[in-house]
């Protein structure tokens, strides 16, 4: 059995925000675009637009808990989860390129499950596109569920 390495969750920074945001905004493209059928421009428009609407003040936006997740003193990634209604929602994690394959994907999601236990939230959702086979893998390792599934079929 692999060790999880040990993680600690801090709020970002105003400095960090402009690299996270675009990360993020990166990430959702990838995912979003070719479920909806779009182009890498369209998807990345698409994803600003959305993240713009979740977070109006940036990471100052209520409800709306973004953290860094640090091996040490090092960032290893980060998770965004939101709070608006009573089960909280992953929108994001991240583990940073360079320190993927070594557990802290694990190691992110328990320490945001122990955030939200922490808080008092007994579930925790969030959604994963259908291609994303690595983190599918590692949701239900850790006992995620389906609730719901979209399927489509191209004609």
């Amino acid at each position: 059995m692999t060790t999880t390495p040990p993680v600690l969750l801090r709020p970002i920074t105003d400095s960090e925000y402009p690299d996270w945001r675009r990360r993020a905004n990166e990430s959702f493209a990838t995912g979003v675009g070719p479920a909806r059928g779009l182009g890498p421009d369209d998807a990345l428009r698409l994803a600003n637009e959305e993240i713009d609407k979740l977070l109006p003040q940036r990471a100052a936006t209520p409800h709306q808990l973004i953290w860094i997740a640090c091996a040490g003193n090092e960032p290893v990634g980060s998770l965004w989860i939101s709070t608006r209604t009573s089960i909280p929602f992953i929108f994001g994690i991240e583990v940073h390129s360079g320190q993927r394959g070594r557990g802290y994907g694990r190691a992110i999601m328990l320490a945001g499950e122990n955030e939200c236990r922490r808080r008092g939230y007994a579930q925790l959702d969030l959604n994963v596109f259908g291609t994303n086979r690595t983190a599918i893998g590692l949701y239900e390792s850790l006992g995620y569920t389906v609730t719901s599934q979209q399927m489509r079929k191209r004609l």
